[in-house]
């Protein structure tokens, strides 16, 4: 008997669950409808800000072909989206009037951007009423908004001091705008670096020509423009930042709100189990950024630690490979071997990386203690458990930064800023969970003067798409087999299809193979 399964959201998650539940759909075995409430298909939200910076075009981030889709059996319903859950009778009811029964239904709905309570702003999260000139991050038509400015040289405000935030301010300003980037806290990603690596940090966007105000409070928008167009942006000690547009950066929320309504248990996002199904109910799943692995099991020591959902793509992608599998098990002719499916593994702390032109950061792991922080490092210590070690160098002037924070000679976390290769080593070696050697200066030296320009990483093979889990090997065989572009490798590999961190990378391999060819 053929399972309806039903999917409600369409982005990248979701779109990567289509893609390997089709083959269940060719065969009979499922009936699959995926509900988007954009009129594009699925596309990749994560470079959004590279099309509103003139990096890359809409085309470029499509992720899924909606006519294709239709054409293997797929029901894609795009520009609707589901107001309702009806548990009992196993239907989703859609705003567009129409109702559908599921047998399976995977909760896919991602996350909304957080928009801050400041005057002149309506944050209702559902509804945000932004005057002209003010705009989140999230969709294609927020990329226009952005492209403007930028074409126009125009000034923009950043608020927000997050990963995503500085790429766009970095990018913005190379391409001739003038950026600010406003944030609460002494420096810019202050969630997630060190005191010592957020100053040089700092000093290098400014180096980049990106202004930086920090310690600052927002209180409200002033949209004294043409038509009432975003002006300023006040802050709490009086002041105000001028400016054409402001672009808020402020992180997400997960969209739980559909769950809710139907009864399923929410935490910061909708509560599932390692099978990645809701708490209480067995035909119900969520992936991506609005799931939350949260078992019923309170001795769970996975769960005990749990924050809430990665908000990453890489994660999601691998949630929703295991799910397919997971899924065309259940519509198999023996369902029983879905609780023989080895389990979703956990997901490793989640690494930082930043790269522009002048500009090269790697962040992950725990890297708040100093060197001198005795009571922070013996913490934790005894019973066979060695203690904290922090190695660390700093070169400010010349915007170089590096700290090493390791437990029995294993990375626990890192920061490094401006130092490239040494970045690229120690993010292997916190992902590989291996051991760093004795000598923690050995790793300055990826940097040195007697490293020759081309010089990589230590193992070729290694990961270089660490959202899509592809390798240096997987990348180099693409190319050898014909592949000459980012976008080639991307649609044989998936590398790139994630953040664009490694499109650079990817673009030095192929081009270090046609120029190996030509010699």
């Amino acid at each position: 008997m053929t399972e309806q399964i039903v999917v409600v959201g369409f982005g990248p998650v979701a779109a990567r669950l289509v893609d390997e539940l089709l083959p269940g759909v060719r065969d009979g075995r499922l009936s699959l409808t995926v509900i988007g409430e954009e009129s594009q298909a699925a596309y990749n939200r994560v470079m959004v800000g590279s099309v509103g910076v003139g990096h890359a075009t809409p085309d470029a981030l499509a992720l899924a072909d909606a006519e294709a889709l239709a054409a293997e059996g797929v029901d894609v319903r795009l520009g609707t989206s589901v107001r309702r859950i009806d548990r009992p009778r196993q239907r989703v009811l859609l705003t567009d009037g129409t109702d559908i029964h599921f047998d399976r239904l995977v909760l896919a709905t991602g996350s909304r951007p957080v928009i801050p309570n400041l005057t002149g702003i309506n944050p209702d999260p559902a509804h945000p009423v932004l005057p002209p000139g003010v705009t989140p991050l999230r969709d294609l038509r927020d990329a226009e908004q952005l492209r403007e400015a930028v074409v126009g040289r125009k000034r923009i405000i950043v608020l927000g001091g997050g990963v995503l935030g500085l790429e766009i301010a970095l990018a913005a300003a190379e391409e001739g705008a003038s950026v600010t980037v406003v944030h609460n806290g002494p420096f810019p990603l202050g969630r997630s670096i060190d005191r010592g690596g957020g100053a040089v940090l700092a000093n290098s966007l400014r180096r980049c020509g990106v202004k930086v105000a920090g310690n600052a409070r927002s209180t409200g928008v002033e949209h004294n423009g043409p038509n009432g167009d975003f002006s300023a942006l006040l802050l709490d000690d009086g002041s105000a930042i001028d400016g054409d547009l402001l672009v808020l950066s402020c992180g997400v929320r997960p969209r739980t709100e559909l769950a809710e309504g139907a009864g399923l248990g929410t935490g910061v996002g909708i509560l599932v189990d390692h099978q990645l199904k809701a708490h209480h109910e067995p035909h119900i799943f969520a992936i991506g950024d609005c799931a939350e692995v949260r078992c019923t099991d309170k001795t769970c020591v996975e769960c005990r630690s749990a924050t809430g959902p990665l908000g990453l793509v890489g994660p999601g992608w691998r949630q929703a490979e295991w799910l397919a599998e997971h899924l065309l098990l259940l519509a198999g002719t023996d369902p029983a071997l879905a609780q023989a499916q080895p389990p979703l593994p956990q997901e490793l702390p989640g690494v930082i990386v930043l790269k522009a032109n002048g500009m090269n950061l790697a962040v992950a792991g725990s890297n708040g203690a100093d060197p001198w922080d005795e009571e922070v490092l013996s913490s934790g210590a005894g019973n066979g458990r060695d203690r904290l070690q922090v190695a660390q160098w700093a070169d400010p002037e010349h915007g170089r930064y590096v700290k090493m924070t390791t437990r029995g000679g294993v990375l626990e976390g890192l920061v490094a800023v401006g130092m490239p290769r040494t970045a690229a080593e120690l993010v292997g070696l916190f992902e590989g969970r291996a051991e760093l050697p004795a000598d923690r200066s050995l790793m300055l030296r990826l940097d040195g003067p007697d490293q020759m320009p081309d010089a990589g990483p230590r193992d070729p093979n290694g990961t270089v798409c660490r959202c899509a889990g592809v390798s240096g090997g997987s990348i180099r065989n693409a190319v050898e087999e014909g592949c000459s572009t980012v976008a080639e490798v991307s649609k044989a590999t998936r590398a790139g299809t994630g953040c664009g961190g490694c499109h650079e990378d990817i673009r030095g391999m192929i081009e270090q193979h046609f120029q190996a060819a030509a010699a």
